[in-house]
């Protein structure tokens, strides 16, 4: 069985640390559930390292609130098997070779299907077990997917296979999170294909079913929640109304640091590498052990909010490899060894990813792999 266990234990010398909460990612998937069509499944989305949280504890504390799981590398979904996970796999790539085919039946997992010469390798495959297949067409992503003219076609042609388990037509919205929405993808769809809706399906990602009508018709039956499990916002932290905070979601990721110097300095001197931040006044400017080869943004810029000893303040100059700087003029309680948030716990990241002008997957999936990751309660 998948364990909960710390990442790392113990003395990490540099004060950098990633921390990550296990109840809070348990209520982001029960939040996702709530918002799940009556009898629909939930795939957690745990690609990319789980958007940096990490696999196998990513896992283990979401392993009894979701209906399964959906990753993208295959190695991913081997560490899972052999960590004991046996719930339901979604492999959102599918395969890149016939010889992967056998290595999902052995594995028990299911499979995309996104073009046609894939159904005709799978129907050259001898498979000790069918495969679960997840049909998925282009709605107008344009991205992976077969056209609608083809989809009964294919639909069909791929019930008929005896290397064919069940079948769950799938598409991705490209505007779930934007004014355009969900519906002009679904008309497509149905316009195609007006019968769809009596087959599984599978449409909505976090976007959709935090916002979108909830109805099986418009999220499917299997939905594929990925950004909301980690406590981010797919609109980021300024669109009233959908900040991480007002969809009732939790920041699962902490990173954290401490100052390890401070500078005083005076007006017009300047602050970091070419001298981009100016003083217009006497300041005091802490240094923070944390740099863009932990993971923190390197365009981020001035304006980045960040927290010392739980006061907010900003980014000052540019970030360097292991250190930024940030103004603690008007926090009289700093010193060397204050406490700094990065993002997480009473900042969220979606605050800082709106400001250094990026969105918070890439903050979480760009956490460098010297920062110590410790998971608690």
């Amino acid at each position: 069985m998948l364990e909960n266990t710390p990442l790392f234990t113990g003395d990490y010398g540099r004060p950098i640390t990633a921390r990550f909460s296990r109840s809070a990612l348990v209520h982001n998937a029960r939040r996702a559930k709530q918002l799940t069509p009556a009898e629909g499944q939930v795939l957690g989305v745990i690609k990319a390292d789980a958007y940096g949280h990490g696999l196998l504890e990513s896992a283990a504390a979401l392993r009894d609130q979701v209906d399964g799981f959906a990753v993208l590398e295959l190695e991913a979904a081997r560490q899972l098997r052999q960590h004991g996970c046996d719930a339901p796999i979604l492999m959102l790539e599918g395969f890149h070779s016939p010889a992967e085919l056998n290595v999902f039946a052995t594995l028990s997992l299911s499979t995309i299907i996104h073009r046609l010469d894939q159904i005709d390798t799978l129907a050259q495959t001898d498979l000790p077990l069918p495969l679960p297949v997840f049909l998925k067409l282009n709605t107008g992503m344009n991205r992976l997917g077969l056209a609608l003219t083809d989809a009964q076609t294919a639909y069909e042609r791929l019930r008929a296979l005896p290397q064919v388990g069940e079948v769950t037509v799938m598409t991705h919205f490209a505007d779930a999170d934007n004014a355009r929405g969900t519906a002009w993808q679904l008309e497509r769809l149905l316009a195609a294909w007006p019968e769809v809706m009596n087959c599984r399906t599978s449409f909505a990602n976090s976007a959709a079913l935090l916002k979108g009508p909830a109805d099986r018709r418009a999220l499917g039956d299997v939905v594929r929640p990925g950004i909301m499990l980690y406590g981010a916002s797919p609109w980021g932290d300024s669109v009233v109304g959908k900040t991480a905070n007002d969809l009732g979601l939790q920041p699962v990721m902490t990173l954290g640091s401490e100052l390890i110097a401070i500078q005083d300095i005076q007006a017009g001197e300047r602050v970091g590498y070419g001298g981009t931040f100016t003083a217009d006044r006497p300041m005091r400017i802490g240094v923070v052990a944390c740099g863009y080869a932990d993971g923190y943004p390197r365009h981020a810029t001035s304006q980045t909010p960040i927290l010392v000893n739980g006061q907010r303040t900003t980014l000052t100059g540019r970030v360097s490899m292991d250190r930024l700087c940030c103004d603690v003029t008007h926090i009289p309680t700093a010193r060397v060894g204050s406490a700094v948030t990065l993002w997480g716990d009473g900042l969220p990241a979606d605050a800082v990813a709106d400001s250094a002008g990026t969105i918070a997957y890439e903050l979480f999936c760009a956490l460098a792999p010297r920062v110590p990751r410790v998971w608690q309660d």
